[in-house]
């Protein structure tokens, strides 16, 4: 038997029949992915397995420089050829790594390969592909068409421009791409470059920002311009919402000190923190955004190599920051106001599930159906243990039934098997236990939650 084959994952006739009827036809709504709006609008041609496969992918890297594997065919100046037979090389090694899977999914759905990819295959395989990715057929729109994609929602600073998503608005392209707003650099006043940043806001919005209410005012332009492009969502990614209580007057003094160039203490920090998170999502609320929050990542831990490479290049894990307390406070003082929008919490450390997936429900009020979410399986909790985890956990202490599903979080045009391979998860978790009787041997019941998950709740609650 294939490896892949049409009941990879599915360990009985419920999981099967729950999969194959309910979900596998299911559209992508891929809400969430740091694809590049300019390679869509131009419908780059990528040529080969590396350009499309490796280039950009920190979760390859890893294993390769695990394995001993020299820089110069990761991230350096080795042909394109030389850098995928190194990564074949290195699949095998891979076992029980999410890779081992996605990478043969990913060879089965897109190329029709279910040859196992190692050292002995890597020639043959890259051959093989290299007339289907050189052709028009392969363009990463067709990629996206291939995948079944509906929607998916690229990731954007403040200051872009939106030219390429602009110039998709006027193509005659099916699926729908959109963008998520992701305001960090503003946020983060301790980072190193902050008012170089700020000066680059301030060029965008044609406006000097020399105050706190100044900085809040051009957020709000490029909001509204977002807005009018069609973005519907926005995204951050912060060690922890820590929040103080603070004053107007005290966060204009900690600014103006950050513009003359001066340090900012770590409490300082927090209440400037707290005082533009509540800004942005009040403001998302107003224009009815649904906000999300990718919390726990510990970055850029090896300086030798960020200095080198740069930013999301593989050396971030996983960070222990304590989350529950000042999470609730943030989320409360938006409730308080009547001005908290819809959102989506996604933990890293998996010791956060259970705290994640309670603090979920002090804030589902009634008003929407799952108003506030846990995320899916995030960076390193994507794979096959992280996402039940997630899901027994929302499980337990929520409504799995009204969760918005999966994401592929991915700059790589060949990921979306990802949901795919959630799906299959999702399904014999569901399937097993209709087995053992657990659940209920009524297929309609469970087929239509799978269904929900999989397309029709995040159809829903993005309004898209």
């Amino acid at each position: 038997m294939k490896f892949i084959h049409e009941n990879f994952l599915l360990q009985n006739r419920f999981a099967e029949e729950l999969y194959h009827n309910y979900a596998k036809n299911q559209p992508i709504i891929d809400y969430h992915n740091h694809l590049s709006p300019k390679d869509i609008a131009e419908d780059t041609i990528f040529g080969n397995l590396t350009q499309v496969w490796i280039h950009g992918d920190h979760y390859k890297w890893r294993a390769m420089r695990t394995l001993g594997i020299d820089e110069r065919y990761i991230t350096g100046n080795a042909s394109d050829k030389d850098k995928f037979l190194k990564w074949a090389k290195t699949v095998p090694f891979t076992l029980r790594n999410p890779l081992y899977h996605w990478t043969h999914l990913e060879l089965a759905r897109y190329f029709d390969i279910y040859d196992l990819l190692n050292a002995n295959t890597a020639e043959s395989i890259y051959h093989d592909t290299l007339e289907k990715l050189s052709s028009k057929s392969f363009s990463c729109q067709n990629l996206l068409k291939m995948a079944n994609t509906e929607i998916v929602c690229t990731t954007e600073d403040p200051i872009d421009d939106l030219k390429y998503h602009k110039q998709l608005q006027h193509l005659n392209f099916e699926v729908k791409v959109s963008t998520s707003f992701r305001p960090d650099k503003s946020i983060l006043i301790q980072n190193e470059g902050y008012n170089d940043y700020i000066n680059i806001l301030s060029q965008c919005v044609h406006k000097e920002i020399n105050s706190f209410k100044d900085l809040c005012g051009a957020l709000h332009d490029r909001i509204a311009f977002f807005d009018a492009n069609g973005c519907k969502l926005s995204d951050h990614g912060l060690n922890q919402i820590s929040f103080e209580n603070f004053t107007e007057k005290e966060v204009d003094t900690i600014f103006k000190k950050r513009r003359d160039n001066k340090a900012i203490s770590e409490k300082e920090a927090i209440k400037f923190q707290s005082a533009i998170l509540l800004f942005l999502g009040e403001t998302y609320h107003t224009f009815g955004w649904v906000q999300q929050f990718h919390l726990g990542a510990l970055r850029n831990n090896n300086a030798r190599m960020h200095s080198m490479l740069g930013p999301d290049t593989g050396w971030d894990s996983i960070g222990d920051y304590t989350q529950a307390q000042s999470l609730s406070k943030f989320l409360n003082t938006l409730d308080n106001n009547d001005k908290l929008t819809k959102t989506i919490l996604y933990n890293l450390n998996p010791a956060d599930n259970e705290v994640f997936a309670s603090m979920i429900g002090n804030f589902n009020d009634g008003s929407i159906k799952g108003k506030v979410q846990l995320g899916s399986g995030w960076w390193f909790l994507d794979q096959k243990d992280g996402m039940t985890k997630q899901l027994n956990a929302l499980s337990n202490m929520g409504l799995l039934s009204c969760f918005v599903g999966m994401l592929t979080d991915s700059r790589s045009f060949l990921s979306f098997p990802r949901h795919e391979y959630f799906r299959r998860i999702l399904c014999n978790i569901l399937g097993k236990e209709m087995e053992s009787g657990e659940l209920p041997n009524d297929m309609s019941l469970v087929g239509g939650m799978v269904s929900d998950i999989c397309y029709n709740n995040a159809k829903d609650y993005f309004n898209f």
